[in-house]
């Protein structure tokens, strides 16, 4: 066995032992090894998905964890671990769109008090030219 395990793998073995009614549900057919690699990975260790395998004494100890952590920068800190980036974007991406939408009515009334008085709104700036940097040749 002149294979070395990778690091990740390891620490994951590690994990197991800790709970190790995780083996009893891979055992049971329950769950597999691969989907529960791939959620550690992702997830951590300290998700809401493990609950179930920790043990009582661990389930009794982390109230008291929390209860004693400094202040709100380690709450907002475990937040940001949990994070899911692609569900992030994508809350980003259509607060975005919810901004341009709310701009774009905005804009509607702006012009149609102008038009009242004659003057040019902003919306009618003149097109940009295609290419923003002008090349010369030498």
């Amino acid at each position: 066995m002149g294979k070395s395990l990778h690091p990740k793998v390891k620490e994951f073995k590690g994990f197991v032992r800790k709970h190790p009614k995780i083996v009893k549900d891979v055992r049971n057919g329950d769950a597999n090894w691969q989907d529960l690699f791939e959620d550690w990975y992702l997830l951590g260790e300290d998700d809401t998905r493990w609950d179930k395998y920790k043990d009582e004494a661990a389930k009794e100890s982390s109230p008291t964890n929390q209860g004693s952590k400094s202040g709100w920068m380690d709450q907002v800190g475990d937040m940001v671990k949990k994070m899911d980036a692609n569900q992030l974007q994508q809350h980003i991406n259509s607060l975005s769109e919810a901004l341009g939408a709310v701009q774009g009515v905005l804009s509607q009334f702006q012009s149609n008090n102008n038009r009242g008085s004659g003057t040019a709104t902003k919306t009618e700036t003149p097109p940009k030219p295609s290419h923003p940097f002008s090349f010369r040749k030498d």
